[in-house]
């Protein structure tokens, strides 16, 4: 029911307004100036939170001088999210590494804390690095962001992957709907490297 109703808003009005099947972010974009002055959470657990009272990573320091593949989903806990996406660069971390991409990142409109904790349930946080866009403003100055109200998730991401080398972005795949999983796997992307 639920994969019905992702398909289904993502070609009809959301809102009043009607879902696009583009982004803002694009081929030779560079990610940290089209997000200026957003930040993400690092996954961690709320001690630690705390005890780095509450610090940020800057797009800066996450791009920099760096081969990333990141890849956007629509929550943890969720499906396709975790059964496909996650795992698909989960098992595939040692190609990505002789690519020689520097970090695998998931990101996600979600709090650091339950990025952390989902990311201990796939035992993937040795091997990718999870990140929090809490109140969706990455996704939203990409626009990359997707009402998906109609499935109760409230404001989310696309699914999405990109290859980002010193913050220009390379490759990037976006999903025709977030239920869907056919362009954003780390399979895909590695073919695209």
């Amino acid at each position: 029911m639920a994969s019905s109703i992702l398909k289904r808003t993502s070609s009809t009005l959301i809102n009043g307004f009607r879902s696009r099947a583009y982004a803002k972010l694009a081929v030779g974009a560079d990610v940290i100036a089209s997000a200026p002055g957003v930040s993400l959470q690092k996954a961690r657990t709320w001690d630690e939170g705390v005890s780095s009272k509450f610090a940020t990573s800057s797009l800066n320091d996450v791009f920099k001088g760096k081969k990333v593949v990141i890849f956007g989903l629509p929550g943890a806990y969720t499906g396709v999210c975790s059964q496909q996406h996650v795992p698909s660069y989960k098992k595939n971390i040692d190609k990505f590494k002789a690519k020689g991409i520097d970090s695998v990142i998931c990101v996600a409109v979600n709090d650091p804390y339950t990025m952390n904790g989902w990311a201990e349930k796939l035992e993937a946080k040795d091997v990718i690095e999870f990140y929090g866009d809490f109140d969706g403003s990455f996704h939203k100055s990409l626009e990359l962001d997707k009402d998906l109200t109609a499935a109760l998730l409230g404001p989310r991401s696309e699914r999405w992957s990109a290859y980002v080398e010193d913050g220009k972005v390379k490759v990037l795949n976006v999903e025709a709907a977030p239920s869907e999983f056919k362009v954003s796997g780390g399979e895909h992307i590695l073919s695209q490297i």
